[in-house]
């Protein structure tokens, strides 16, 4: 139990890279960072292949640029970490494979456990962000109740036990599952 609570601190994690260790980084675009979660490919010193996804919070993007979102917002585009990460992925995101290479003395390069990585990657790949975006934009009425419906659907089907419970924990957290 507490090395589930550990492992993702920094000054707690195994030193050193290797091939097959599970990663959270970010990288500029614009005024703000995209996010990545993948796989360490290579090691070579400090510098690390990584394949995954590449995430643009888009619609967290559209809310500070409408004057919708507040600071923290903002700070969790700028330095994006894994602790507050769910906070961008409630609202639309676009993602694309990624494959880079990143110097870890210099880029904010975090080691996660696998199963962190199967829950961002399916959370993105399983497009639970647009859903829970369709719930929370749509004013009270048949529409949001529909995609309410849709969502409770959604969720229901899921394969991954662990998504569905985090899907369950965040829903209940925005309090959208009513």
């Amino acid at each position: 139990m507490l090395d589930d609570l550990l492992r993702d601190i920094p000054m707690f994690q195994k030193k050193g890279w290797r091939e097959g260790d599970y990663v959270f980084t970010s990288k500029p675009n614009g005024e703000f960072r995209d996010i990545i979660v993948g796989i360490v490919s290579g090691v070579e010193g400090s510098k690390i292949g990584v394949g995954g996804i590449i995430i643009n919070p888009v619609g967290l993007k559209n809310k500070i640029s409408q004057g919708k979102a507040g600071p923290q917002s903002i700070e969790i585009l700028k330095n994006p970490t894994i602790k507050e990460l769910v906070l961008a992925l409630i609202y639309r995101v676009e993602y694309d494979n990624f494959t880079g290479v990143f110097d870890v003395n210099t880029d904010p390069v975090v080691k996660i456990h696998k199963d962190n990585y199967a829950i961002l990657t399916g959370w993105v790949k399983e497009s639970i962000p647009e859903l829970i975006n369709n719930v929370l934009s749509l004013p009270d009425g048949l529409e949001k109740d529909q995609a309410k419906r849709v969502m409770k659907q959604r969720m229901n089907t899921l394969y991954d036990k662990d998504l569905k419970k985090y899907m369950y924990s965040v829903c209940r957290g925005l309090k959208i599952l009513t």
